[in-house]
C-alpha cells in the first residue's frame, strides 16, 4: 500500500451527458484548498498499488505527499476507462472537453479555493497540452511532465513508420489493468485501437484533432514543462515544443533519467516533487512568493555526465552547429555491414555504400548474434550500416536539435530509415582482434519513411525538419533523393577518446528499442544505397556547446 488517504469516489456529468468518475483525495481541514487535477485511462482503482516501475502506468506522482502539503488531488478516469461511462477515444474531442468540465466541476466544490493546476506523467501529461485551447477559467497552471504533444509522429507513426507501442503493448496493458483492477469492478473496453491506427496511416483529420502540437501557442497560463531525455521515442520532443510554443510564463526542465523505468521511479519520488514541482504549484496555486520567477528559464541534465546546466532559452544561445560528413573510410573500430567514417571534411572518393535486405544474419528485427553465435548474445551494430568518427581529441558536448541530411536511393518505391546516434566507447586491442564490438550508448534516434519525405515548409527550420505525413510520394527506383531527417533533440557529453557513431538501417529491433520497436514488414526486400560524395554530401549536424 502507498499510504494514500482514502478518496471520495464522485461522479458528475460531462456536457454530453456521459457520467464521469473521479477519486478525490483531500487533506483533513475545513478550509478550502487548491486542487491538482490528473486524468488518464489507467483508472484510479489501481492507485492502491505501489508506485513502482513495475507498474509504469502509475504516473500520478505521490498523491499522499501533495495531500500532506495542503492540496486536494483529483484523479479522473477518462471516458471509457475505469468507472467513467462512454467509449475510450484516445485523445479524441470528447475526451478533451471532459477535461474542461472536470476542472470547472472541481473549482465549484465547497472544499475548493477555485484554483486548479494540472499534474501527471505520460498520458496524464499528453492531455494537459490541450488545456490552452480549452482554457477553463479555473485553470491556474499546467505542470506538464514527460508527455508528447504530437501523437502521430511522436509515438504512433515515427517518421511515418508504424510503431508497435500504442496499438500493441500500450493498448493491451490498458485493457488488462481496466479489466483486473486492484479494487473496484472490472470493465471491458470495446475500442479497437489497433484498427483505428491502421485505418489512418497518414496524418489526416483523425490525427489532427488528437495532436496538440498546433494549439500549444494557446497556452497562456503559467507552464512548467518537465521532460525526460531518455524518453526520446515517445515524449521528449513534446516537452520541448510545449515550452517553445507556449505564450504565458514558462520554464523548461529536462531530466537525465535514462529510460522509462528510471523516469517512472523519479516521478514517483516525493523528493523529486518537493524539489522540482512543488515550488511551481505553491507559487501559482497558493500565491507563495518563493522566488519561482527568478529560477533559470531552462535547466537540463547533460547525459553522459553528472553536469546540470542552465540557460535563458532553448536551444542554449551559445550553440554552434557542427557538420560531420558520412564517408566510406574504414574506422577500424567496429564490425558492421560497412564500417564507414564520419568526419568534418567533405568525403573523398568511394561515393556510396549499399546493402541488401533482409540481411540473412538478422535475428531479432535487424539485430543478429555476435561473433560467437547465440551463446555470445546479440550485437546490434554488426548487421547495420555504421559511420564512425575518429576518437575525439577532447571532451565534446551537444545540446539542442540534431539533423541528418541523407542522399539515398532504393531499388524499390519506398524504404525506411531508422537512425541511431551513439556514443561508442574505447575498446581494448585484444577485444577488437576477436571481432567483438565495443560498448556504446544510444544518444538519440530519428526515423523517416522515404515516401513521407515531403517537408512542411511552414513549420520546418534549418535545424528542425518537419514533415507533412499527409501524402505518400513513391521513390523512383534507383534515383537519388534527398531526405531531411530530424534526430530527436538531446543534451549529451561525449568524453575524449570516445567516438561518435551514426547507425542507419531500414528497420530496428526490440533489443535496442525496448517498448517502442517497429515490426519488420515482410514487403521490405531490396537494396538501399547511401551516397556520400562532394556532389551528394550526406551529413550529420550537431548542436555543440561549451562545457
Amino acid at each position: 500500500m502507498t499510504g494514500h488517504p482514502v478518496p471520495d469516489i464522485v461522479t458528475f456529468k460531462a456536457r454530453d451527458g456521459v457520467e464521469l468518475s473521479a477519486a478525490v483525495y483531500r487533506p483533513q481541514t475545513a478550509e478550502p484548498v487548491p486542487a491538482l487535477f490528473a486524468a488518464a485511462p489507467y483508472r484510479f482503482d489501481n492507485n492502491s498499488l505501489p508506485a513502482s516501475p513495475q507498474f509504469l502506468w502509475r504516473e500520478t506522482g505521490p498523491i499522499d505527499f501533495y495531500v500532506a502539503q495542503g492540496y486536494a488531488y483529483v484523479h479522473l478516469d477518462l471516458r471509457g476507462c475505469g468507472r467513467s461511462g462512454g467509449s475510450f477515444e484516445f485523445l479524441g474531442p470528447n475526451e478533451q472537453t471532459d477535461l474542461y468540465d472536470a476542472i470547472e466541476w472541481i473549482a465549484a466544490q465547497p472544499w475548493s479555493t477555485g484554483k486548479v493546476g494540472s499534474i501527471g506523467q505520460s498520458y496524464f501529461c499528453m492531455v494537459q497540452w490541450f488545456l490552452g485551447k480549452l482554457a477553463p477559467p479555473s485553470l491556474a497552471c499546467i505542470g506538464a511532465h514527460d508527455g508528447l504533444a504530437e501523437v502521430y509522429n511522436g509515438g504512433v507513426y515515427h517518421g511515418g513508420i508504424a510503431c508497435d507501442f500504442f496499438p500493441g503493448y500500450w493498448w493491451y496493458q490498458n485493457r488488462f489493468i481496466n479489466r483486473f483492477p486492484a479494487s473496484g469492478p472490472g470493465r471491458a473496453q470495446d475500442t479497437d485501437l489497433m484498427q483505428l491506427i491502421a485505418a489512418h496511416p497518414l496524418y489526416d483529420d483523425f490525427w489532427h484533432e488528437r495532436s496538440a502540437q498546433h494549439v500549444l501557442d494557446q497556452i497562456k497560463v503559467p507552464l512548467f514543462s518537465s521532460g525526460v531525455w531518455g524518453k526520446m521515442q515517445l515524449h521528449t520532443r513534446g516537452n520541448i515544443d510545449g515550452y517553445l510554443k507556449a505564450r504565458g510564463p514558462k520554464k523548461l526542465r529536462m531530466s537525465g533519467a535514462l529510460n522509462a523505468w528510471a523516469a517512472a521511479a523519479e516521478f514517483a519520488s516525493s523528493t523529486f516533487h518537493e524539489r522540482v514541482l512543488l515550488p511551481f504549484y505553491d507559487r501559482y496555486l497558493k500565491d507563495i512568493d518563493n522566488g519561482w520567477e527568478h529560477r533559470p528559464n531552462v535547466e537540463y541534465a547533460l547525459r553522459g555526465s553528472d553536469i546540470v546546466k542552465t540557460a535563458d532559452q532553448w536551444p542554449p544561445a551559445d550553440v554552434v552547429y557542427r557538420t560531420m560528413y558520412l564517408n566510406a573510410a574504414k574506422s577500424g573500430s567496429v564490425t558492421s555491414l560497412n564500417d564507414g567514417g564520419l568526419a568534418d571534411d567533405l568525403p573523398p572518393d568511394a561515393p556510396s555504400t549499399s546493402y541488401t535486405y533482409p540481411v540473412p544474419g538478422w535475428v531479432a528485427g535487424t539485430t543478429g548474434f555476435g561473433p560467437t553465435g547465440p551463446a555470445g548474445g546479440f550485437d546490434p551494430a554488426r548487421r547495420v550500416l555504421t559511420f564512425t568518427s575518429a576518437p575525439l581529441p577532447k571532451d565534446l558536448a551537444i545540446a539542442g536539435p540534431i539533423r541528418l541530411t541523407l542522399y539515398a536511393a532504393s531499388t524499390g518505391t519506398d524504404t525506411d530509415f531508422h537512425i541511431k546516434l551513439s556514443d561508442q566507447r574505447p575498446q581494448s586491442p585484444e577485444d577488437r582482434s576477436k571481432g567483438l564490438n565495443p560498448s556504446y550508448e544510444i544518444v538519440s534516434r530519428g526515423w523517416l519513411r522515404a515516401s513521407h519525405r515531403t517537408l512542411d515548409e511552414a513549420q520546418s527550420t534549418r535545424e528542425v525538419p518537419v514533415h507533412l505525413h499527409d501524402r505518400e510520394v513513391p521513390l523512383v527506383p534507383n534515383d537519388i533523393a534527398r531526405f531531411e531527417i530530424a534526430i530527436e533533440p538531446q543534451a549529451y557529453f561525449f568524453k575524449a577518446g570516445h567516438r561518435i557513431r551514426l547507425e542507419i538501417c531500414c528497420g530496428d529491433s526490440p533489443v535496442t528499442e525496448a517498448l517502442w520497436p517497429h515490426y519488420y514488414r515482410p514487403d521490405k526486400m531490396g537494396t538501399d544505397t547511401i551516397y556520400h560524395s562532394a556532389e551528394h554530401p550526406s551529413a550529420l549536424v550537431l548542436p555543440m556547446i561549451e562545457v
